[in-house]
C-alpha cells in the first residue's frame, strides 16, 4: 500500500476514533442541554405560580381544604404538561426544589416526565407544588439530534478522507517523482539525472540533494571498479598467454620423454580452463556494469539458425533430434553478441545434459501480450533444490559434466541486462525447459 493511502487511512481512522468518542459522550451531552432548558422552563412557571397564588385560589384549587391528602391537578390537553398542589407536611431537612425524572399515568396513559417538586408555606400550612414536562417529545428530538449529528460526522469524516487523499497525493508528488526520475529509471550511474527535483518540503529537497551525493559515490566507485576489471585482464591475462606460450615452445623439444609432454600438456588444458574462467567472469562483470551497448536490431529466428549450424556436430555426436518450432517474427534492440551468447549457452546446456537420441525443441509464442521462446530438452532434469541455485556462479547441475558451472550465471546477466525474464521448469529425468520472456510483443 502506499504512503499516501496509509496517511489518509490514519488519518480517517484517527477521526472515525474521535466521532465514536463524541458518540459515547452525545447522550450525556445532549441530556445535560435538554435537561437544562426543561429545568429553566419549571421553575419559570414555578415563580410565575408562586407569585399569584393567593388563598382564595388555594381555596378553590382544593374544594376541601380540611382534607390534607385532597389535591388539585390541572394537565395540558395533549397531556405534555402537568400541575399538581397538593397539602404534604414539609420533612426536616427536606429540599425545597428537587428535580426528577420519573413515570405518571395521567387518564390511563403512562409517560416519562421530567418534574420539578417545590414544597413551601403559606399561611402556616405546607404545600407541596409539582410541575411535569413530557419527556416523549425530548426523547425522539434526542434521538433525531443524535442521527443527525452521526450522518453529519460522516459526511465530514468522507470529505475530509478525499482532502487528505489529494492533499497529500499533492504534498507526495515530488517523493515519487524522485523515486521515478532518480531510481526506478535509472540502470546505471552515468545515466542519473542530477537535475533538482522542485518541492515545496524542505524534507524533499534534503531527500533529493542527499541522492545526488549519494549516487555521485555509486558512479566513482563504478568507476574504480571498471578500472579494476581492465587491471586485472591485463594482469592475469597476460602471464598465462605467456605460460601458454613457453609450454607449447617447450613442447617442440624433442629430448622430452612422453610422460613430460602429458605433464605440459596438462598444463596447457588446465591454463585454457584458467583464461576461460577469467573471460567468462570478466564478461560477467562488464555486463553487470553495463558495459556493452545495446543499440542492435536483433532477429531471433536468425540467431537461432545461425546457433543449430554452430552446434550441429555436437547435436549429431548425441544424435539428438533439434526441432526448431519458431513461427513468430519477433526484433528488439538489444546486443546482438550478447543474445547469441545468452541462447548458446541455453542450447550448450541442452546438448550437454540431455540423452543420447534425445531431443531439442525451441518454440515461441505470446503470453500476456508478452513474447517468449523456449528451449526444452528431454534431459536428466533436475529437483527443486537444484532448480533454486543453477543461476548461482559455479552451480553445476551434475558433476560428470565438463564444465566451470558459469554459462547459466552469464545467461541471467546478459537476460537482466536486456530485461528479460529468465524462467525455468524441471522434472527430475525428463527433462527442462528454460523460458526468455521479453518486456513486450510486437
Amino acid at each position: 500500500m502506499k504512503i499516501k493511502h496509509q496517511l489518509a487511512i490514519f488519518n480517517a481512522m484517527t477521526r472515525l476514533l474521535v466521532i465514536l468518542v463524541l458518540w459515547l459522550m452525545l447522550p450525556i451531552l445532549v441530556e445535560n442541554v435538554v435537561y437544562h432548558h426543561i429545568n429553566n422552563s419549571l421553575l419559570e412557571k414555578k415563580k410565575k405560580f408562586i407569585e399569584h397564588l393567593n388563598q382564595e385560589e388555594i381555596n378553590d384549587f382544593i374544594e376541601n381544604p380540611d382534607d390534607s391528602t385532597e389535591t388539585f391537578s390541572e394537565f395540558s390537553t395533549l397531556h405534555s404538561e402537568f400541575l399538581v398542589l397538593s397539602r404534604v407536611p414539609m420533612q426536616l431537612h427536606q429540599k425545597k426544589t428537587t428535580f426528577s425524572n420519573e413515570y405518571r399515568k395521567i387518564e390511563g396513559e403512562e409517560n416519562e416526565y421530567r418534574i420539578l417538586q417545590h414544597h413551601f408555606v403559606y399561611e402556616g400550612q405546607d404545600y407541596q407544588l409539582e410541575i411535569g414536562s413530557s419527556l416523549s417529545e425530548v426523547n425522539d428530538l434526542t434521538f433525531v439530534i443524535k442521527l443527525f449529528i452521526i450522518i453529519v460526522f460522516v459526511i465530514i469524516l468522507f470529505i475530509t478522507f478525499l482532502a487528505d487523499t489529494f492533499y497529500i497525493e499533492y504534498l507526495l508528488k515530488p517523493f515519487y517523482k524522485i523515486i521515478d526520475t532518480k531510481i526506478r529509471r535509472v540502470n546505471e550511474p552515468e545515466t542519473f539525472d542530477h537535475t533538482p527535483i522542485k518541492a515545496a518540503s524542505r524534507d524533499f529537497r534534503e531527500l533529493d540533494f542527499v541522492l545526488n551525493q549519494m549516487m555521485d559515490r555509486i558512479a566513482e566507485v563504478f568507476k574504480k571498479e571498471k578500472q579494476f576489471i581492465s587491471n586485472v585482464s591485463h594482469e592475469l591475462l597476460t602471464p598465462i598467454a605467456l605460460l601458454k606460450n613457453k609450454l607449447e615452445n617447450l613442447l617442440q623439444n624433442e629430448s622430452l620423454d612422453d610422460n613430460a609432454v602429458d605433464k605440459i600438456a596438462g598444463s596447457l588444458k588446465t591454463l585454457d580452463m584458467l583464461k576461460k574462467i577469467i573471460n567468462n567472469l570478466l564478461l560477467i562483470s562488464r555486463i553487470d556494469n553495463n558495459q556493452y551497448e545495446a543499440n542492435e536490431e536483433i532477429d531471433l529466428r536468425e540467431i537461432i539458425s545461425d546457433l543449430y549450424e554452430d552446434l550441429q556436430d555436437r547435436i549429431d555426436d548425441k544424435e539428438i533430434h533439434f526441432e526448431n518450432k519458431m513461427q513468430n517474427g519477433f526484433a528488439f534492440t538489444g546486443n546482438k553478441t550478447l543474445i547469441h551468447i545468452l541462447l548458446y549457452n541455453l542450447a550448450t546446456n541442452a546438448i550437454k545434459y540431455n540423452k543420447s537420441g534425445g531431443n531439442i525443441i525451441v518454440e515461441d509464442g505470446s503470453v500476456n501480450e508478452h513474447y517468449f521462446i523456449s528451449v526444452k530438452d528431454s534431459g536428466i532434469g533436475m529437483d527443486e533444490s537444484q532448480t533454486e541455485k543453477i543461476f548461482s556462479r559455479f552451480a553445476r547441475i551434475s558433476s560428470d559434466q565438463e564444465g566451470q558451472g558459469l554459462g547459466l550465471a552469464i545467461a541471467q546477466s546478459i537476460a537482466s541486462f536486456h530485461h528479460i525474464q529468465i524462467k525455468v521448469k524441471s522434472v527430475l529425468n525428463e527433462g527442462t525447459t528454460f523460458t526468455l520472456l521479453f518486456e513486450k510483443a510486437n
